[in-house]
């Protein structure tokens, strides 16, 4: 429900060219919120601009991108209510095969970018005593054969809102993470386009080694993708992240998420990797 407070204040949101990003912006923008969405390219501006929701052209690991963010909100007398950490690619390999430029390039968007996103606009987070929202994944929690780069920066983000929940939360600034599991967006099917492109430039060796798991993890992402959250439903466990006045450090989106974080909690390591193990030789050719 909109309310005369929030017509006032502003919500960063990156990564809504589609997917989860582009329903959150829509989300928020219909609950009362301005809403400044970053997207990658003007045909992106273009589709999500509309009553509430002000584009602006973002690569959170472009500096000059980042700075003119900062300065477009250090310009606006509204109040920073929160900012949505949700930019992000998915990048599967074996941890021997995956190239280290791929590595680098995941860790830059997944967690750098977050980083540098967040420094420039806390002051004005501290200010209006706001918050983040860092969108992690059930990834961020347990991590997958060929999930090593994008469930590291995913680990990793996880870390860094626990240290930085720890660091504002007596200053006023709440931090919060989503952990999503499947959901039907863009990110799956190019994760599976480049896995498939990562895997054709492995040796004969890693293809004989890692190749059938290769293939039974992509074809296991898709077919939870299908099955998953629409990218609506999601958006409405980032709102509410956003929105709720004393909000949980975290939120699961979606049954498979909230299943997979109660498995963890009981389950030994061994257990589990048992369990993933049994549920991948399903999907392998």
């Amino acid at each position: 429900m909109t309310t005369s407070s929030e017509t006032q204040k502003l919500v960063v949101v990156t990564g809504a060219s589609t997917g989860m990003g582009a329903s959150a912006a829509r989300e928020l923008a219909r609950r009362g919120f301005h809403v400044l969405a970053g997207v990658r390219r003007d045909r992106d501006a273009d589709a999500i601009r509309s009553t509430g929701i002000e584009p602006l052209i973002l690569d959170i690991t472009e500096p000059e991108h980042v700075e003119a963010l900062a300065a477009r909100v250090e310009s606006d007398p509204r109040a920073l209510h929160a900012l949505v950490n949700n930019a992000g690619i998915q990048v599967n390999g074996p941890v021997e095969a995956l190239p280290l430029a791929e590595w680098r390039r995941v860790f830059e968007v997944n967690l750098f970018g977050h980083i540098a996103v967040t420094q420039v606009l806390l002051p004005a987070l501290l200010r209006a005593k706001g918050r983040v929202v860092n969108i992690s994944s059930v990834g961020g929690k347990f991590a997958m054969a060929t999930y090593g780069a994008y469930a590291g920066s995913k680990f990793a983000l996880e870390a860094v809102s626990d240290s930085l929940r720890r660091e504002v939360a007596p200053l006023g600034v709440r931090v919060v993470v989503v952990e999503p599991g499947g959901v039907r967006t863009e990110m799956a099917a190019r994760g599976v386009e480049t896995a498939n492109r990562l895997s054709a430039r492995m040796t004969p060796e890693q293809e004989e080694r890692y190749g059938d798991m290769v293939r039974a993890n992509n074809e296991l992402m898709a077919s939870g993708t299908a099955s998953g959250l629409t990218a609506d439903a999601a958006a409405l466990v980032i709102a509410k992240a956003v929105t709720t006045p004393r909000p949980r450090t975290r939120y699961t989106a979606g049954r498979d998420a909230a299943l997979i974080v109660r498995l963890g909690r009981i389950l030994s390591d061994r257990t589990l990797d048992r369990v993933l193990a049994a549920n991948l030789r399903r999907h392998q050719p």
